[in-house]
This record gives structure tokens, sequence and C-alpha cells, in this order.
């Protein structure tokens, strides 16, 4: 005689189902939910701790959309491959701040053919326009510099740095969403608090001036596949 599993253990599996037991149906304090978080990942290997911010906005008004950078105090715990698009007299200061790769013609030329082996690309300004053959290609995977996501720079050296350290970007998606990620579920509860609380800082920091009336409507962390928390604003 077979034991019958509850609709959850049949619909995401018995270790989710045995996670979610675990989550009261409320809005935790950072603390408690970043706490909690650490024991809520259902694989084996380090999951990534993630965080949902739904924004009351519209995002088909300029006014209203949400992009900012924050540097995480504790980093994300991910190697991140640095490409700079830079000329050729400052690819040594570029690779000495931590760029992977760098250079010009050379750079182009690879993306070109295909070989796109990095995770962010900076550049300098005046090297901008020499980017425009590549733009549609970086575009499309979201790797073209931006000034906006604080990848077009003139200080290349300090840039790279930050995002070797752990620095993200934060971008509203066309469902008024922000997905990022804050570390590393081994990080523990308080470096991930850490983490989130100024990864939030940053966000309500960044609210539009189009947004008159409630900014965030809900915060949920979640480790790469387990179930979420829900967070007190």
């Amino acid at each position: 005689m077979t034991s019958k599993q509850s609709p959850l253990a049949r619909k995401r599996g018995k270790k989710y189902a045995a996670k979610a037991v675990l989550v009261e149906g409320r809005k935790y304090p950072v603390a408690e939910a970043t706490e909690l978080l650490t024991k809520l990942s259902t694989v084996s290997f380090d999951a990534t701790a993630e965080v949902h911010i739904r924004i009351n906005a519209d995002t088909t008004q300029a006014d209203q959309l949400v992009r900012t950078t924050v540097a995480l105090p504790h980093g994300t715990g991910k190697t991140v491959r640095i490409a700079a698009f830079v000329p050729e007299d400052r690819v040594a200061e570029a690779k000495k701040a931590g760029a992977d790769i760098a250079g010009k013609e050379e750079l182009v030329a690879q993306i070109e053919k295909g070989i796109i082996d990095f995770d962010v690309a900076v550049a300098v300004p005046e090297v901008m326009k020499e980017l425009g053959k590549i733009a549609k290609t970086l575009g499309q995977k979201g790797l073209m510099p931006s000034p906006k996501a604080g990848t077009v720079t003139t200080n290349i050296q300090k840039t790279i740095e930050e995002l070797k350290k752990g620095r993200i970007e934060c971008k509203m998606d066309k469902q008024a969403i922000i997905h990022a990620t804050f570390g590393k579920i081994s990080f523990g509860g308080q470096k991930l608090k850490e983490n989130l609380e100024a990864l939030l800082h940053a966000v309500k920091e960044a609210q539009p001036s189009g947004i008159k009336a409630v900014y965030i409507l809900s915060v949920t962390i979640a480790p790469t596949m387990g179930p979420g928390v829900k967070v007190e604003i």
C-alpha cells in the first residue's frame, strides 16, 4: 500500500515540501529571514541567495524605472570574469585592477566571432563609439557597457575593483520586479543579512521621482532551489 503524498510534494517534490514546512505564512524581519534562508536549500551544492523585489511602478513610464548599483559588503560569492574595453595604453592598468581580458580591436574581433568569455563588460567613454558593431550582440546578452549601470567609466581601475569585490546592478524588469543575488547560502545568516540590507537600502535610495505612492510592494528571498521567505519592508 502506497502512502499518500501532500499536494505540495506531488507538485514540487518531497525535498521542497520538507523545507516549505519550515516557513510560516508571515513576513519575517531581515535577520530572521536570512537565518531561515540558510535552512531552505534543497540542493547539495552551495546555493545562491536570491531576492525578488516587487515595485509599485508603471513600467511604460520612463520616470518610474528603477536601476541602481550596490557594493555588497561580503560580495556575491561568485567569481566575476571582467572584460575591459580600453585603449592599448591602458590594458596593463585594467589587468592590474583585475580585468580578465582587456583591449579594444582584438576583443571586438573575438566577440564578432561569437567568443564571449566574460560575465561583465566595462569600457572607458572614448572607446564606446567603436563598440557599435558588437552592440547588438552584447545587448542581447545584457553585457553592453552602460553609464546607467556604472560600467562606462573614466575610473576603470576603481570600477573593476568594485565589480570584483561584489558590486552588482539592480534593474527592474518588464513586470516591475527586481531580481538579484546577494550571496551564497554558505555565507550564513549574518553576512546574508548585511548584504541584503545594503541591497535594499540602495533600492530605496533609487526611488524614481515618478513613483509617489507606496514604492516597494513586497520583498521575497529564496535559495536557488527552495521555498521563498517574505521579508518585512
